[in-house]
C-alpha cells in the first residue's frame, strides 16, 4: 500500500495522508482522512473513515456508515448500511467549566471487529468493544460490550441468541 497525495474527484475527498490498497471500490461522496484501507475492498456512497481507523483486505462497507478513529476492521468484514461506530461513551462539548474540550480531554475507545464479522445495517457499535471472528450483529443492535467469536448478537443492547449461521456458497 502506498499513500495516496491529495486525491479529490468523483466527488470523493480523499486526504494526502491516507494509505490505500489495490483493486478498490470506492463510490462517490465518500471522505477518507488519516486512515488505511486494504486491498480488495468496497467503500460505498456517504462513508466517512477518520484519522486512525483501519479497514482491512476484501472487506465491504456499505453505505452511509460512520468509522471512527480508534476502529480498526480486520479482512472480510462486512458493515451493513448506516452503521455507526463510537469512540467516546461519554461525550461532552466543554469540560466543568464550560471551556471547549480538546483532544486531550478525552480517551479514544478502540474497537475491534476481526476477521470475517458481520455488522447489520442501522448497528451502533460502542468505543472500546471486540467482536470476534465470523461473529454477526443483527440489524439495529446496539453493541456495549463484546462479541464472542461465531456468535449471533440482536437488540439493545445486543445479547448472544447462539451461533452466528455459517452460510458458505
Amino acid at each position: 500500500m502506498t499513500p495516496v497525495h491529495g486525491f479529490q474527484g468523483q466527488y470523493q475527498v480523499i486526504a494526502p495522508d491516507v494509505i490505500l490498497g489495490s483493486d478498490l471500490r470506492l463510490s462517490s461522496f465518500i471522505n477518507l482522512y488519516g486512515c488505511t484501507v486494504g486491498d480488495s475492498t468496497t467503500i460505498g456512497a456517504f462513508v466517512e473513515v477518520q484519522r486512525g481507523a483501519t479497514i482491512g483486505n476484501a472487506c465491504k462497507v456499505s453505505s452511509h456508515t460512520f468509522i471512527c478513529e480508534g476502529v480498526t476492521l480486520e479482512d472480510e468484514v462486512f458493515v451493513g448500511h448506516g452503521v455507526m461506530f463510537i469512540n467516546d461513551r461519554y461525550p461532552r462539548a466543554t469540560t466543568g467549566d464550560g471551556t471547549p474540550q480538546q483532544a486531550s480531554d478525552w480517551t479514544v475507545g478502540r474497537t475491534r471487529v476481526m476477521r470475517g464479522a458481520t455488522i447489520g445495517s442501522g448497528a451502533v457499535i460502542m468505543g472500546g468493544v471486540t467482536i470476534g471472528s465470523r461473529a454477526m450483529i443483527g440489524a439495529g443492535a446496539v453493541v456495549t460490550k463484546d462479541v464472542p467469536a461465531g456468535s449471533m448478537v440482536v437488540g439493545v443492547p445486543a445479547r448472544v441468541v447462539g451461533p452466528a449461521p455459517d452460510v458458505t456458497v
